[in-house]
């Protein structure tokens, strides 16, 4: 019987296995990097060791520390999540000779499937060892990891020494493994899984489907269970073959093999030897605990003949700390405020206060809803992240409002090309004209804020304020009379700091209003307030590149330096955000006149990497 477990991870998954082994009543031991000192799963945890440093090579990649932390907690167990050590079958042999007990496979099944190609082989499958043009577009990819890291589509043949190069440095410094191989690229197909239990007496499980087509970067973004209308044939093909790849390696524990689904066949992708980030939809559509299950397995327990039956339909949204219109550009800040309705369960890593930082992945939560049919949770899902309460960095939560709402997603028709067809749309802003109004008329209510307080005596001149909403600037006037607040063509029902009532043609509107410096949430609109009076001082001279997100300069491109000519779209250099490498590019032809930038560099949105002088038309 497992006594004290330490969770080798942090975030919401870290959170998630806490609140199971408590009910559970296990002790739990958190570790944590000098980043995460005052984060959420330290909290929650019955104790904390912590990890010197702030990177995960440092902390949560260092085997050796999590082991030495779990001896010295006095913890009998380690489970690994998802992502970090998860898949880390030295880890595993590590933990087990330390004498803890490992929550996952067995090291060699996680060996046997933790290279990509070499699963491939296992299963029949062989890699391109020779592409030529009759095979593109081909995918380039990292054989060790997830979470789309390394991967790199390539449609030009005389683009695959670049993605070949790109894809080693991201998996070599994501993973510590720089191989990678190619296969077929499978244009819009579906992501179909399936979730497996198996335990250490020779019973394997299939939990159903599960689809994830809706994808940005190949990292998952709605995930949905069970997968809508696959024909049963099909099904059964995919829970067979399942099977067998876990037989094949003596697997135990929970695990998920992944598929391409096009033109009715199934192409194989992966096995993760590990706990899926998309778990709860399996969880709430046949009422277990899959955390709960792997710690019985780990404990020699066997499992019933056969899983519980299904019962409705899951869907998960993962909300992230992003600007899809910006080319999914990481966002870092203070989150004052994260809420969702009730009927909605949340995983999270985050409470109101915290800081999202530049060191992880900029997932915030996930949303999971549940209902007897698609159509409800899915329905139940976006209604519920539409009223939710997200004040803080940027998000995507317009963006899975919009995509669960889209006519091909409510359909079931939607495949992994989904956002190179939509984005455009899904992102284009839509914010409400009366937000900038029930702004100011908020502040105007706010005792900290407005100088002056309600009716005079004499005619009161119109008030005026400046928002920037989705782009735009607003100008908003209103007036103090004898009974209350006034603007023109909207009555003012009621207006204090937090609240107001508007009236427009007929029609009343409450809106919620939250204000966290110059930031002002209005429902699910965010407005900056703007000074009267632009500041000289944050202006930059044409042809100034910007940084687009906080993180660190890696690399730069060859031949980059001053007095160097570029060229439109010529990679300048790379940062490394949120465990992902982004490419910051030249937005025209000239000539590269000033660089502030070298790898190492820490920049914060806006920071001045380059000025570039712009050729003579």
């Amino acid at each position: 019987m497992i006594a004290s477990l330490l969770v080798a991870n942090r975030g919401e998954i870290a959170c998630r296995i806490v609140r199971t082994c408590h009910d559970l009543g296990i002790r739990t031991v958190a570790v944590y990097s000098d980043a995460d000192e005052d984060a959420l799963h330290t909290q929650l945890a019955d104790t904390a060791v912590r990890l010197p440093g702030a990177s995960p090579a440092e902390t949560y990649l260092r085997g050796d520390l999590v082991v030495k932390a779990a001896l010295a907690a006095g913890a009998d167990a380690v489970h690994p999540g998802y992502g970090f050590l998860s898949e880390n079958a030295g880890f595993a042999r590590a933990v087990r000779d330390a004498g803890l007990t490992w929550i996952g496979p067995p090291p060699a099944a996680i060996e046997a499937m933790a290279s990509k190609t070499r699963a491939k082989r296992l299963l029949g499958i062989a890699p391109l060892d020779h592409v030529t043009d009759a095979d593109l577009p081909v995918l380039v990819k990292a054989a060790a990891g997830g979470g789309g890291r390394g991967m790199r589509v390539v449609r030009r043949l005389a683009d695959l020494g670049a993605a070949l190069d790109a894809a080693r440095a991201e998996a070599r410094g994501a993973f510590g493994d720089g191989e990678v191989f190619v296969e077929p690229y499978v244009e819009n197909g579906r992501h179909v899984e399936v979730q497996l239990l198996a335990d250490t007496h020779g019973t394997v499980w299939t939990l159903g489907t599960r689809d994830c087509s809706l994808q940005r970067r190949h990292q998952k973004v709605i995930e949905e269970a069970p997968a809508p209308g696959l024909p049963g044939e099909l099904e059964r093909e995919l829970c067979r073959r399942a099977v067998e790849a876990a037989r094949a390696v003596g697997y135990t524990g929970a695990g998920t093999v992944e598929f391409l689904v096009a033109d009715g066949r199934a192409h194989f992708l992966e096995m993760n030897t590990r706990l899926q980030v998309e778990h709860p939809v399996t969880e709430a559509v046949f009422g277990i605990d899959l955390v709960a299950l792997q710690l019985r397995v780990a404990e020699g327990h066997a499992l019933e003949p056969a899983p519980p039956a299904p019962r409705g339909h899951a869907v998960e949204a993962r909300l992230y700390a992003e600007d899809p219109a910006a080319s999914w550009a990481p966002r870092t800040g203070r989150l004052h405020r994260l809420a969702v309705p009730d009927g909605v369960r949340l995983d999270t890593g985050y409470t109101d206060g915290d800081t999202v930082g530049v060191h992880y992945d900029p997932l915030l939560a996930k949303a999971v809803a549940h209902a007897p049919t698609r159509a409800e949770a899915v329905r139940r899902l976006a209604g519920a992240l539409e009223r939710a309460e997200i004040h803080g960095p940027v998000t995507n939560r317009d963006l899975l409002v919009r995509s669960l709402r889209h006519e091909e997603f409510t359909g079931g028709r939607m495949d992994t090309g989904f956002y190179g067809r939509h984005l455009a749309a899904l992102t284009t802003p839509a914010p409400d004209p009366l937000a900038p109004l029930a702004a100011a008329l908020a502040d105007a209510r706010d005792p900290a804020r407005s100088r002056f307080g309600g009716w005079r005596n004499l005619p009161s001149q119109p008030q005026i304020k400046r928002y920037a909403l989705a782009g735009e600037e607003h100008e908003v006037r209103y007036v103090h009379t004898r009974t209350g607040l006034a603007a023109d063509g909207v009555r003012v029902l009621h207006a204090d700091p937090t609240r107001v009532v508007l009236e427009a043609d007929g029609v009343r509107r409450t809106y919620r209003v939250a204000r966290h410096g110059e930031r002002v949430h209005v429902g699910a609109d965010v407005l900056t307030a703007l000074p009267r009076f632009p500041d000289p001082g944050r202006q930059h001279a044409p042809g100034s590149l910007l940084a687009p997100m906080p993180g660190t300069v890696v690399r730069l491109a060859e031949g980059v330096a001053e007095g160097a000519p570029v060229r439109a779209g010529q990679p300048l250099l790379w940062l490394e955000a949120m465990k992902m490498e982004h490419r910051v590019t030249a937005p025209a032809d000239g000539t590269l006149t000033a660089l502030h930038a070298a790898p190492g560099t820490r920049v914060e949105v806006g920071h001045l990497l380059a000025v570039i002088e712009e050729d003579d038309r």
